[in-house]
């Protein structure tokens, strides 16, 4: 399975390509809707969540709700567009009396300077357009078709917010992720400690009034995934580099670790290592899950268990120092519409592509033609190894 995006924030809409997906799927797009409505909620979300009214539109590959096995092809539209129409329009001609709104002071954070001295823009809105985390709407569709696929064989996933800023919101324990969703549901920040939902609000409140920014750290869990997804023999065959690479591509991510992540460097390897059990209700299992459900690059059958650093967003109401690409000359750095935390909807974002490789991998292993085959090969494998 190979996937693509494609859209400007302010452009007309976002497009989703899924290729390799396999036919017999019952596919909703009401849970997919889902996924995009809670994506734009969250407190600290900025005055562009009221706009926009994410609902996807399948174009292809699906018939009366059922996959086919060809491309699929998802659409949202940008609602916002019709403000910006002249400004971003695909074809037109641009009209000198329009106020194009164009970006001269880079923003230090973000991708318009090194953008455009790569592409050559003078214009560095033809960078931020793309580089926007409203692309992320189209990553969160697509990861909730793949998390239909997951559901379908058992697997079940959940994001959440550890921590936002210096306040650590997480249980103290691991949860699973139908433990996860029951309490993240009780409150706008998706964290499971309820009694840090007013510290958080009050910290994101004060930091709005500074014209500052948050970032946070956010964790994935996955359950009921099988040994042996991935490989050892090649760098590039590890499933827990390809979702690092997926985690670390999303926009304000700087660090990605797996279950205990960098406190592993710090204790002995007796305190670090998953000792091995097997019994024969169980079959192979371990007595913990330090090293997050990998190992050697593949699944070891423990829950997964992925943990990601958000920087805080670059663009400032208080904006920081910058220079004009046209004059060189000092100015503040140029102001768009933003969060002061977009913590939550990347808990949703981390999840989707967390789906979406853990899909991948699935495809890749077993027969991806039709769910029906793909079930009972998957099936299977599992017996195989249970009794292995």
């Amino acid at each position: 399975m190979i996937y693509f995006t494609a859209g400007e924030s302010h452009g007309p809409e976002l497009t989703g390509l899924i290729e390799g997906f396999p036919a017999g799927l019952q596919l909703s797009a009401d849970q997919i809707d889902q996924q995009l409505s809670e994506r734009q909620k969250g407190y600290g979300r900025g005055y562009r969540q009221k706009i926009e009214k994410d609902r996807v539109k399948i174009t292809s590959g699906v018939r009366h709700g059922i996959t086919l096995g060809s491309p699929i092809t998802l659409r949202i539209a940008n609602i916002d567009h019709k403000h910006w129409g002249e400004i971003m329009d695909p074809v037109g001609e641009p009209d000198p009396e329009t106020n194009m709104r164009e970006v001269k002071n880079p923003r230090p954070g973000h991708a318009d300077l090194v953008g455009g001295m790569k592409y050559g823009h003078r214009d560095l809105r033809n960078v931020l357009e793309r580089s926007s985390a409203r692309e992320t709407a189209m990553r969160v569709a697509i990861g909730a078709v793949c998390s239909q696929l997951l559901n379908q064989l058992g697997i079940q996933l959940a994001g959440y917010v550890r921590q936002v800023g210096p306040i650590d919101a997480d249980a103290g324990r691991l949860l699973t992720p139908a433990e996860i969703e029951r309490e993240i549901s009780k409150n706008d920040l998706r964290i499971v400690d309820q009694d840090q939902v007013l510290p958080i609000h009050e910290l994101i409140d004060r930091t709005k009034k500074e014209g500052d920014t948050l970032g946070g750290i956010i964790r994935v869990v996955v359950q009921n995934v099988p040994a042996g997804l991935g490989s050892y023999t090649s760098w590039n065959e590890k499933l827990d580099a390809k979702i690092a690479a997926a985690v670390i591509g999303i926009n304000a991510i700087k660090g990605v670790s797996f279950g205990d992540g960098f406190d592993l460097s710090v204790r002995p390897g007796s305190k670090d290592m998953d000792q091995i059990y097997w019994d024969k209700e169980h079959g192979w299992y371990r007595s913990s899950d330090h090293l997050g459900g990998f190992e050697g690059g593949m699944t070891n059958g423990m829950p997964i268990i992925v943990n990601a650093a958000m920087k805080p967003i670059p663009t400032l109401y208080k904006p920081l120092h910058s220079v004009s690409i046209d004059s060189k000359e000092e100015h503040k750095a140029s102001i768009e519409r933003s969060d002061v935390t977009a913590i939550v909807p990347a808990s949703l974002i981390i999840e989707a592509v967390v789906a979406i490789e853990l899909c991948k991998a699935i495809l890749d292993t077993f027969d991806s033609s039709s769910m029906e085959r793909l079930k009972k090969q998957y099936q299977d494998y599992c017996e195989e190894l249970k009794n292995y």
